[in-house]
């Protein structure tokens, strides 16, 4: 199961850190590091960027915003630091943090260092030689519900939560939110999302509770014991973890989540193997969901086009960083695509109002 853990790789050229200058800072602020230090780059997510440091045999992972970043509130390390630091103790699956570094001399911009969890990543396409057979596919797809489900039943004013977020009237707020950065994002005329959007402001139901929620559960953004893929080791990426209405997460998670009987286009959006033969259908994810929370969703369809949207907008973000010339990643050059099939995908789900 060794070679189905996930490594990093060297730096992505214009994405390098200045090491000895970051060694030195480490040395004089973190914990006692002995030995010499190594740099490398975890190097699959579109978001902040992620390294891995070796001093010796200790190893530790520094987060960082994105070079070129245009949207300062949805790369905030502070906040990432400090819904970690809460965590710590109360969110088993949370890593916990080590340091926290305002000083942008340093670096160029805040970041922060935390421990490092090993395991496998599941993404779109399985590490070689892994298979998931349907038994497991459907365990894993119920302990990925039940995860979800535990955190948002998390006493968050316990961990030192409370004021993280703005949970009053959260759900209208998040709909205008992501239209507004969509549309400020905007590089290609995609009449779908267009009309996706009106039909959200025209549907906004009302709050439908408050929680803590993650705002990106999917499966590349969990890490898994390499001994039993059903056991979630770590949930990563809290950059837009926030207090907010629940469902409106929920909707998040299902946007992500592609069916075997989903559109060829859709299929080339997947981000994780939430196709594979035994795994739940997003239907089965929304009654898991209500078994373990006891909330019910009175209109899954909202939800689910909300997700849909909101992970168009994120796409759309990130594509005009690159046609604007702030990160040179060629990942990102064909994402305009994707966003596209996004909003086809909402639309086709307000037309037949399925899920």
């Amino acid at each position: 199961m060794t070679s189905y853990l996930d490594h990093a790789a060297p730096t992505r050229p214009g994405e390098e850190l200045p090491v000895e200058q970051l060694a030195t800072y480490l040395k004089q602020h973190g914990p006692a590091f002995t030995g010499s230090l190594t740099v490398e780059q975890f190097s699959h997510g579109h978001s902040n960027l992620t390294y891995l440091w070796r001093f010796g045999s200790t190893e530790l992972v520094l987060r960082r915003p994105p070079f070129g970043n245009q949207v300062k509130t949805a790369h905030d390390m502070g906040r990432e630091y400090r819904v970690l630091a809460g965590l710590s103790g109360h969110f088993a699956p949370a890593p916990r943090p080590l340091l926290y570094c305002v000083d942008e001399s340093v670096l160029g911009a805040p970041f922060y260092v935390m421990e490092r969890r090993h395991g496998v990543i599941l993404r779109k396409e399985l590490p070689p030689g892994l298979v998931l057979d349907p038994a497991t596919a459907r365990r894993l797809g119920l302990a990925f519900i039940d995860n979800f489900a535990l955190l948002h039943s998390l006493d968050y004013k316990a961990a030192g939560l409370g004021d993280l977020g703005k949970p009053e009237g959260y759900v209208a707020r998040q709909v205008s939110g992501w239209i507004k950065r969509y549309t400020e994002a905007k590089t290609d005329d995609l009449p779908a999302l267009d009309r996706v959007a009106r039909w959200l402001t025209n549907n906004v139901p009302g709050d439908s509770g408050t929680a803590l929620i993650h705002n990106d559960y999917k499966y590349d953004n969990l890490i898994l014991d390499p001994t039993d893929l059903t056991r979630i080791v770590a949930v990563l990426d809290w950059e837009m973890a926030t207090v907010g209405d629940p469902l409106m997460d929920l909707g998040t998670t299902l946007g992500y989540w592609v069916e075997a009987t989903d559109s060829e286009a859709l299929q080339r959006v997947v981000t994780g193997p939430t196709y594979l033969p035994g795994s739940l259908t997003r239907q089965e994810l929304i009654e898991r969901y209500r078994e373990r929370t006891g909330r019910q969703l009175g209109n899954a369809l909202f939800y689910y086009c909300y997700g849909l949207f909101k992970l168009a907008g994120i796409l759309q973000q990130i594509y005009a960083r690159y046609v604007r010339g702030h990160t040179k990643d060629s990942r990102f050059a064909r994402l305009n695509e994707f966003v596209a099939v996004l909003g086809q995908q909402a639309d086709w789900s307000l037309e037949t109002g399925r899920v």
